[in-house]
C-alpha cells in the first residue's frame, strides 16, 4: 500500500475547473493532427462519439469493435434516458442539484471535480443530440420532454420513447459513418484487442484478432483509448450483450494499469426474473417504468401463489413507497434492489422459485389511460410479452434485479488517462464517475460527455510532446505481445479436456452472485477466494476448445473471455474484501444501520482503491487516491 494517487485535478472553484482546462485542443495545430494517430477499442457511444469528434478536428483514427457494426456496440440496449439540468420543468432543477444528486447517488464515493464536470456538460449533450436529429419525446407545445428517474426528486430525463440508447447510438454513428467517408477514420470491425503494447513506459499501439479469419495484427498509434464497457458479465447472467467482456481493460491492468474500485458492480431492479438453468443473459425492463409502475408484493406469504388480481390492495405491501416515502418507487437502484431481495428472502417473492416483484400499472392506466402509457413504453411491453408471454397492460410485470452495470473500471485522472502515459479510458471503461453506485439515465450522459467533449479536449495535452515518436509495429515490444498472445491462444488449444468455457463461466457467475452480489460478508469472500483459484486451475486442465488459432472460431474467442474473467473475478473479491465498510452497491452485511442501509467508514474508506498488478500468483499492490470533499457535505445517506 503506498501513498495517496495525484488525479491532476486543476485547482480553482468547481464551476472554473473545467472552463480552466479547455485550452488544450489548441496545443496541437491541425496542419499536425493530420501526422498524429489514435487508436479507440470499442465503437459504443463513448468510443463513437470519440471517433467521430476527433475525425471531425483532422485527426487520424482507427476505431476497432469486435461487432459487425457500430450500431451492435452495448450502448444500443439502455432504454430509459439521458440525464441533463434543463430545468424544462420548472421545478428546481439546476447543474448544481444534478452534481449533488449524483454524488450523494454514488455514496460519497466519487470524484468530486469530475462528477461536476459531468453535470456541466450534460446540457451540451442534449444540444448536440438534437443537432444531430436524434428524436427525443416531445411535449404538444414541441418542447422537449422529461420525466423522472431513480435517486432525483425532479424531471431531468430526456428519452425516445424506451430505445434512448440506440437513436443516441444512431446519431453517434452517422457523425462515425461522415469522417469514414471522410477518410479520417477508418473502421475495423470484427476485430478484438487482446494485448496492449507498451514502449518506452507510453501505451504505442494493440495486438488485435480478426475474428473472421483468426488473422494477429499489430496497430502502432500515438496514443490508445479504451471505450470497451463494463465487466458486468463477470457474473455470466446479466443484462449486458453477450460479448461484453473484461479483456481489453485487463489486458492493460496486466500492463501496469491501475483497476479502481473492480468490485463497484450495479445491479439494476427491473429486470424479468431468471427462468431456467440454461438461460444465456437476462434482460432489462427500463428503470423509467416505475415512473408509472409502483412495485409490490403480497403482505401474507400464503397468497405469493394466487393471481396478481385475487389480492387485495389492503393485502398488498407498496415496500418501496412504505420504506421511502419521499422518493417512493424511484428511489435509487442500489437500495430499490436490496429491497427487494428483503421481502424475497421473507418467502413474499412471487412466480417461479419466488424470485420476483410486482411492477404493476393498473393505477397509471387508471389515471392516464392505456394510450399514454403505450406511447411512453409501448416497445417494453412489446418486449416483456415477447419473453413471457403476458401482457403488461392486463397483469402486472414481475421483475427481480439482475447484473447490470460497473462503477469500478480503469483508474483516469482529470484528463481521462490512466496511470500509463497514452492509454486514455472513457466511458463504462473508467472508475470517474458514478462512485459505488451509478444514477439512473446516467450511463449515455457519461459516455457522451466523455466522448464529445472531455477527451478530445485533454488528449492533446498529451499527443503533442508526441509528434514524430510513433514507433514501427515491428519493434521488439511488439514482437513480444504478439508472442505472449499466440502462446496463450495456443496453450487454450491444446488443453483438450472435457468441459466447455460456458460451463466454467456459469459456474464462476453462481460462485460471485452468491458471494460478491447483491450483498457481502468476510466469510463468503474469503470462500470465493479460495474458490476462484481452483476453479481457474480446472480450467486450465480441462476446458476444450475445438478447432484452430487462424480460423473463425467463436469456441477459442468465448474461452480467452472467460479465462480472462477467472482472473479479473479474484481482483473483484479482493478489492471487497479490502473495502470493510458498506457503500452504495457494495452491501457489506457486517456494516448496515439500524434499518439495514448501508454503513460508510468515511475515515478509513473515503478513497478510491486502485489495484496493480504484481505478477501471475502474487497479490496485487493497494493504492489509494483519498477523496476530498469541499462543496458537498458527507451525510449518511437517506432516501426516506
Amino acid at each position: 500500500m503506498i501513498g495517496t494517487l495525484d488525479p491532476k485535478v486543476p485547482p480553482g472553484p468547481l464551476d472554473q475547473k473545467w472552463r480552466n482546462h479547455q485550452d488544450h485542443s489548441r496545443l496541437v495545430s491541425p496542419n499536425n493532427r493530420r501526422k498524429l494517430e489514435i487508436i479507440i477499442v470499442g465503437s459504443g457511444l463513448a468510443g463513437g462519439s470519440a471517433a467521430a469528434t476527433l475525425g471531425e478536428l483532422g485527426y487520424r483514427v482507427k476505431c476497432f469493435c469486435f461487432q459487425d457494426s457500430p450500431r451492435r456496440a452495448h450502448s444500443i440496449a439502455a432504454q430509459g434516458g439521458i440525464n441533463a439540468a434543463k430545468n424544462y420543468q420548472n421545478d428546481g432543477d439546476s447543474v448544481y442539484r444534478l452534481f449533488h444528486d449524483t454524488i450523494k447517488g454514488g455514496d460519497f464515493r466519487s470524484r468530486e471535480a469530475n462528477v461536476y464536470r459531468l453535470a456541466e456538460i450534460a446540457n451540451n449533450i442534449i444540444d448536440q443530440c438534437v443537432a444531430q436529429g436524434v428524436p427525443f419525446a416531445r411535449e404538444y407545445s414541441g418542447y422537449l420532454a422529461n420525466r423522472s428517474f431513480g435517486g432525483a426528486q425532479v424531471s431531468r430525463t430526456f428519452y425516445a420513447r424506451g430505445q434512448t440508447g440506440q437513436q443516441l447510438l444512431l446519431g453517434c454513428y452517422q457523425a462515425l459513418c461522415r469522417q469514414v467517408a471522410a477518410g479520417t477514420v477508418r473502421m475495423l470491425p470484427y476485430t478484438e484487442m487482446l494485448d496492449l503494447v507498451i514502449v518506452g513506459g507510453q501505451a504505442k499501439g494493440i495486438i488485435t484478432r480478426d475474428l473472421r479469419s483468426g488473422k494477429m495484427e499489430r496497430h502502432a498509434a500515438d496514443a490508445v483509448v479504451l471505450a470497451s464497457g463494463g465487466y458486468g458479465n463477470v457474473f455470466y447472467l446479466s443484462t449486458n450483450a453477450r460479448g461484453s467482456n473484461v479483456t481489453a481493460t485487463y489486458r492493460a491492468y496486466k500492463r501496469g494499469a491501475l483497476f479502481a474500485n473492480p468490485s463497484f458492480t450495479q445491479i439494476h431492479p427491473t429486470c424479468i426474473p431468471v427462468s431456467g438453468d440454461y438461460q444465456s443473459k437476462l434482460t432489462l425492463m427500463s428503470e423509467s417504468l416505475r415512473n408509472d409502475g409502483r412495485v409490490w408484493v403480497p403482505k401474507r406469504r400464503e397468497d405469493r401463489f394466487k393471481p396478481p388480481g385475487e389480492i387485495s390492495e389492503a393485502d398488498r405491501d407498496y415496500y418501496l413507497e412504505r420504506k421511502y416515502p419521499s422518493y417512493g418507487n424511484l428511489a435509487p437502484r442500489d437500495i430499490s434492489s436490496r429491497a427487494a431481495k428483503e421481502v424475497c428472502d421473507e418467502g413474499r417473492g412471487v412466480g417461479p422459485g419466488g424470485r420476483g416483484v410486482y411492477l404493476d400499472f393498473a393505477d397509471a392506466i387508471k389515471r392516464l389511460g392505456v394510450e399514454t402509457i403505450r406511447e411512453r413504453y409501448g416497445n417494453l411491453f412489446e418486449v416483456y410479452k415477447k419473453i413471457t408471454g403476458e401482457d403488461a397492460y392486463k397483469v402486472p410485470m414481475r421483475i427481480y434485479p439482475a447484473v447490470h452495470y460497473t462503477m469500478g473500471g480503469l483508474w483516469v485522472d482529470y484528463d481521462l488517462m490512466s496511470n500509463v502515459p497514452g492509454l486514455f479510458v472513457i466511458g463504462e471503461a473508467n472508475f470517474s464517475d458514478h462512485g459505488a453506485n451509478r444514477l439512473g439515465a446516467s450511463a449515455l450522459m457519461q459516455g457522451l460527455a466523455d466522448g464529445y467533449f472531455v477527451f478530445p479536449n485533454t488528449v492533446p495535452n498529451y499527443l503533442a510532446g508526441q509528434m514524430g515518436k510513433r514507433p514501427s509495429p515491428e519493434s521488439a515490444e511488439f514482437e513480444e505481445a504478439e508472442q505472449s498472445v499466440r502462446a496463450r491462444l495456443e496453450k487454450l488449444l491444446k488443453v483438450n479436456g472435457t468441459r466447455s468455457a460456458d460451463s466454467f463461466h456459469r459456474e464462476l457467475g453462481l460462485l460471485l452472485w452468491d458471494k460478491c452480489g447483491m450483498s457481502r460478508n468476510e466469510q463468503g469472500l474469503r470462500e470465493a477466494l479460495r474458490k476462484i483459484p481452483e476453479l481457474r486451475d480446472e480450467f486450465w486442465h480441462d476446458v476444450r476448445v475445438p478447432g484452430d488459432e487462424e480460423d473463425y472460431n467463436q469456441s477459442l474467442e468465448r474461452a480467452g473471455r472467460v479465462a480472462d474473467f477467472l482472473e479479473f473475478a479474484e481482483l473483484m473479491c479482493i478489492d471487497a474484501l479490502e473495502r470493510d465498510e458498506s457503500a452504495g452497491a457494495h452491501f457489506r452485511e457486517e456494516h448496515q444501520t439500524p434499518d439495514g442501509e448501508a454503513l460508510r467508514d468515511d475515515e478509513s474508506h473515503a478513497a478510491v482503491f486502485a489495484w496493480e498488478f504484481q505478477g501471475d500468483g502474487q497479490p496485487p499492490k493497494l493504492h489509494r487516491e483519498q477523496l476530498h470533499f469541499e462543496t458537498v457535505h458527507l451525510a449518511q445517506r437517506s432516501y426516506k
